[in-house]
């Protein structure tokens, strides 16, 4: 069982942390550590934070660093690939429904050259990502702000801030979306529906315990012998049942997110 050194703990039920991983403070205890329900952090991940959180249903690839001295706050429905980077210095807020592909280093500082001799460069800055936001994998961030539903390709090395649903690559990156489109398109709320509808006949689960609907209008929050999923709000009444807590893990990653209302 893993070893958490933290003066405040709080861990979700039906989360998994590899008895290798390492989670405490940077000098001895964290004060805060809060991680949600049905997580996974795999082998020898280090979260060497003094305030730590992330949401439900997050994913934590194996050998990933977590560190820095503010505090870091990861949403739902996180993927964070193996071998990653999150230095949280300057600090770190990640949405919710975001992913980091694998070998990817985010950066909340610079810091190294001798400013006694004249250097130029050391700062320590938030770096801010909004919900929706994609690394593919192997870039690099420095200390921008993200906005929803951008999206970074494989390899890119990100300078400047990303704007509402642009896609970008290269080194430094500059938006595509001029030339290959968004990284989301809109989806009609009725079609949404039927996707739902057939996600939940394809899951193979007891259908009668979910309930899918248009919008949070048609949500009956006192029924609690149900879970509700309103696909255009892409929000659900956590119920935490089995039957839900298996449909959520069959929507993700890529057949539908949603969090909590």
């Amino acid at each position: 069982m893993t070893e958490i050194k933290a003066d405040f703990i709080q861990i979700g039920v039906g989360t998994f942390i590899h008895p290798t991983a390492i989670i405490r403070g940077v000098s001895g205890n964290a004060t805060r550590i809060v991680i949600g329900d049905n997580c996974y952090i795999g082998a020898d991940v280090q979260i060497i934070i003094d305030d730590f959180e992330m949401g439900d249903y997050g994913k934590i690839q194996h050998h990933t660093n977590i560190h820095g001295y503010k505090p870091c706050k990861i949403g739902h429905n996180a993927w964070i690939g193996q071998y990653s980077i999150i230095d949280s210095i300057g600090g770190v807020s990640i949405g919710n429904n975001c992913g980091i592909g694998a070998h990817s280093q985010l950066w909340s500082h610079i810091k190294f050259g001798d400013t006694l001799e004249g250097c130029r460069f050391l700062s320590e800055k938030l770096l801010s990502i909004e919900d929706d936001v994609w690394f593919t994998g192997h870039c690099i961030v420095s200390p921008i702000h993200a906005a929803s539903k951008s999206m970074a390709m494989v390899g890119s090395v990100i300078t400047k801030d990303m704007e509402f649903n642009q896609i970008y690559a290269g080194s430094p990156a500059k938006s595509i979306s001029d030339k290959i489109g968004n990284q989301f398109e809109e989806v009609d709320p009725e079609e949404k529906l039927q996707r739902m509808s057939r996600y939940l006949i394809d899951s193979g689960l007891d259908i009668s315990k979910i309930r899918v609907v248009r919008s949070k209008e048609e949500v009956d929050f006192e029924d609690l012998e149900h879970s509700w999923f309103s696909v255009s709000d892409r929000k659900y009444t956590k119920r935490g049942t089995e039957t839900e807590v298996s449909f959520m893990k069959f929507l993700l990653p890529e057949k539908g997110k949603f969090v909590p209302f």
